[in-house]
C-alpha cells in the first residue's frame, strides 16, 4: 500500500459506518446501503485528487458523492414501503396474499457496532422501522433535506452544496418533508420510549411466551391497537384480539415447537423464528418489535432470503 492510499484511507475511514447509515436511509435497504457505500468510496478514490479541503471537509466532500450515488439509484428503484404504508388493513384469519413489491429491509445493529458506539453521528432512534418507513414516502430530495438537516445536522448551506442545489430548495423540501412526517405521526427521536435493557426485557419475556405457544401470554405483552404486518405479504392487521386470532393460526398451522434465536435491528430489539421441520428447526421469519412503556405496540415481520443474509442467520438449526 502506497503512502497515498494510507492517507486516503486515514482521510475517509472514520465516516464509513455513519454513510452506511444514510444510504440506508436514503434507500431502505441494508444490501443497497452496502453497495452504495461501496460505490462511494469507490468515485471518491478515484477523484480523490480534486478534493478542496479549503472547500469542504471530508465529512461533507464524502456526503456530497454518497447522495449522488443515493439519488441515481432512486431514480431506478421504487420506493420501498411496509404493507401498513400501501394498502388497507385485512382480515387476520384471511389468505396470504404476497405483494411483488421492493419492501422496506430491517438494517442489522450489527452493521453500525464497528463505529461511533455512542451513537453521536449515526443517531439510531432516527433508524427506527417507523421512521424509514416515513422516509420512504417522500421525494428523493425531500428525504435528502430531511436527513441532513434534521438527522445529521448540517446547515442549510452545507445541505444545498452535498445536494447540488439552493438552499430555498433545500429549506422547502425540508418544510414539506417535516410536514409528511407530521401528518403521518412520526417523529425521528426516542423520547419517551423505555430504555434499552427494557425494550429487551419485553421481547424476551414475548419470546418465552412464543416458544410456549401460549398465544393469552402473547396478548398480555401487546397494546391495545398493536399492529403486525409481514412482508413481502401483502396483509396486515391491528389490535389484540385480531393479534391473537392470527397466533393461534400459526401456531394450529405451523405447529408449537419453535426455536428463537435473539437479535436486533434499527435500534430496536427483535428475533429470528425456527419452525420445526423433519429432525431439525428451519428458519421461518425474523421479526423486529416496537416497544412502548405499555407493551409491544408493533412486530413487523419479514420473510425474505435477502434480509435472512443480511443477519448471517443460518437456514437450520439442529434438534
Amino acid at each position: 500500500m502506497t503512502a497515498g492510499e494510507e492517507g486516503f484511507d486515514h482521510l475517509v475511514e472514520p465516516f464509513r459506518t455513519e454513510l452506511l447509515a444514510y444510504c440506508y436511509r436514503m434507500l431502505g435497504s441494508a444490501h443497497d446501503a452496502e453497495d452504495l457505500v461501496q460505490d462511494t468510496y469507490l468515485r471518491a478514490w478515484r477523484s480523490r485528487e480534486r478534493y478542496d479541503a479549503a472547500r469542504s471537509s471530508p465529512r461533507t466532500w464524502l456526503y456530497r458523492i454518497a447522495t449522488n450515488v443515493c439519488l441515481t439509484a432512486l431514480e431506478a428503484r421504487g420506493r420501498r414501503p411496509l404493507p401498513s404504508g400501501l394498502v388497507a388493513a385485512s382480515d387476520p384469519l384471511g389468505p396470504l396474499v404476497r405483494g411483488e413489491h421492493p419492501w422496506l429491509q430491517p438494517l442489522p445493529d450489527s452493521l453500525l457496532d464497528g463505529g461511533d458506539p455512542a451513537g453521536r453521528v449515526i443517531g439510531r432512534s432516527s433508524l427506527r422501522l417507523a421512521f424509514a418507513a416515513a422516509l420512504q414516502h417522500l421525494s428523493a430530495r425531500q428525504r435528502g433535506a430531511l436527513v441532513l438537516r434534521d438527522v445529521l445536522g448540517f446547515s442549510a448551506s452545507e445541505s444545498a452544496d452535498i445536494l447540488g442545489t439552493t438552499v430555498v430548495s433545500v429549506n422547502s423540501s425540508l418544510q414539506r418533508a417535516r410536514a409528511r412526517l407530521k401528518e403521518a405521526g412520526v417523529r425521528q427521536d426516542g423520547l419517551g420510549e423505555p430504555s434499552e435493557a427494557e425494550q429487551r426485557a419485553w421481547v424476551d419475556r414475548y419470546m418465552e411466551a412464543f416458544e410456549q405457544a401460549d398465544v393469552e401470554g402473547l396478548k398480555r405483552l401487546l397494546t391495545e391497537d398493536v399492529v403486525m404486518e409481514m412482508p413481502p405479504m401483502l396483509n396486515w392487521f391491528s389490535g389484540r384480539d385480531n393479534y391473537g386470532l392470527f397466533m393461534g393460526w400459526v401456531f394450529g398451522q405451523l405447529g408449537p415447537d419453535w426455536r428463537l434465536r435473539a437479535v436486533a435491528a434499527n435500534g430496536q430489539p427483535g428475533f429470528a423464528a425456527y419452525r420445526r421441520f423433519g429432525g431439525g428447526y428451519r428458519l421461518h421469519t425474523l421479526q423486529i418489535f416496537t416497544v412502548t412503556a405499555g407493551g409491544i405496540s408493533r412486530n413487523s415481520v419479514f420473510q425474505d432470503a435477502e434480509v435472512f443474509a443480511a443477519f448471517g442467520l443460518p437456514a437450520g438449526l439442529d434438534e
